[in-house]
């Protein structure tokens, strides 16, 4: 049998202050196939974010196992590239400094890694701006830079927390397009946390819909081939999209 990619495995986690005790998530289950697009949807609370700071590593599960291509998450990873509502860019730092940043963190700056950084800057229509500084930029183009920095250090899994959220509408699904057919064409896996039904109905190949707190797997939603397969923006518009919309409403209300 096929060792899954990511395997969440009885996973509990339970954050311990000077005021008690609050448990985040109780026995986790999933698998995520390599090459996947996973979202994380459910009410405020109920544990998405510590989902993905478990499988980053930032934190150690209170109970459970987690794995990477079979091997047991024991802290961070260079197989893990983490894209946030913020993006962080360093304002002192020009566009083309900023995305070399984690690679000198990783110290894997050589010339064929900054070659590839060169190449996802020019998908994103980024090049000319190279020498500009962030507060020069949208808040749309903010994201991508901060979508290539995570790139740049070609990471196996990507983990989004809500990378959209502060953005207009319009940015916002310019960029859901431009993430998924970039994620497809690396062939990278990925998990986004978010609260737009439609955008994790229009990205993903399945959707895990969690509980009030403590977080507990309440649904998992296959996405058909029939909204998998165009972009987010096509998707949306597909008849079918409006029955998944209230398929997906439905498990979170209930």
């Amino acid at each position: 049998m096929r060792q899954p990619f990511i395997q969440f495995s009885q996973v509990s986690k339970t954050y311990v202050t000077k005021d008690g005790e609050t448990k985040a998530l109780d026995h986790i289950d999933f698998t995520v196939e390599k090459g996947e697009f996973i979202s994380l949807v459910g009410p405020s609370g109920c544990g998405k974010t510590t989902i993905l700071s478990l499988l980053a590593g930032l934190i150690p599960p209170t109970s459970g196992t987690i794995t990477i291509d079979g091997k047991p998450v024991s802290g961070p990873t260079r197989q893990i590239g983490y894209m946030l509502q913020q993006d962080y860019l360093l304002t002192w730092r020009t566009i083309e400094k900023n995305i070399q940043f984690g690679l000198e963190i990783q110290k894997s700056l050589t010339p064929s890694s900054l070659a590839y950084a060169y190449e996802l800057l020019e998908e994103m229509g980024l090049t000319r701006f190279k020498k500009h500084y962030p507060n020069q930029l949208s808040g749309g183009m903010r994201q991508r830079v901060a979508l290539v920095r995570t790139l740049a250090t070609n990471p196996d899994i990507l983990l989004l927390d809500e990378p959209f959220s502060a953005l207009d509408y319009q940015t916002k699904l310019k960029l859901e397009d431009l993430v998924v057919d970039t994620l497809r064409k690396k062939g990278k896996t990925a998990i986004l946390v978010t609260h737009d039904i439609t955008e994790a109905i229009a990205m993903s190949d399945r959707i895990i819909v969690l509980s009030m707190a403590p977080g507990r797997i309440k649904a998992v939603v296959d996405i058909p081939m029939e909204l998998r397969e165009p972009l987010p923006f096509q998707s949306r518009e597909v008849p079918l999209f409006r029955e998944y919309f209230l398929k997906v409403w439905k498990e979170i209300e209930e």
